[in-house]
């Protein structure tokens, strides 16, 4: 089940999803012309190729871990942490299944 737009002053559930993971679906929370929310499911093993985003962004772990490559390092998100990025950095990720929310 897709998540719905969140409306100006709406509460969204981002508990960890637990059992429900392997059925999760990735999808946008909020998106407006200067910021967007998404709810990233990254599943176990899966990878995501080296790409860059125009605008900073913050990644938070939701549950699970995951590795993001960087430029000139890595880093490990385990549930509960969060990395802010600049804008234009180029990073990868690669998971042991995990769920991000992005901003």
């Amino acid at each position: 089940m897709a998540l719905q737009h969140a409306r100006p002053g709406e509460i969204v559930d981002l508990r960890p999803l637990g059992n429900k993971l392997k059925g999760a679906k990735t999808a946008a929370i909020i998106k407006s012309e200067h910021f967007e929310v998404v709810r990233l499911v990254v599943l176990a093993e899966a990878k995501i190729a080296p790409h860059q985003v125009p605008g900073n962004i913050m990644l938070h772990c939701l549950e699970g871990r995951i590795s993001l490559g960087l430029a000139d390092s890595s880093i490990v998100l385990s549930a509960g942490e969060w990395v802010y990025l600049r804008g234009g950095e180029m990073h990868c990720k690669r998971s042991s299944a995990a769920l991000l929310n992005g901003a």
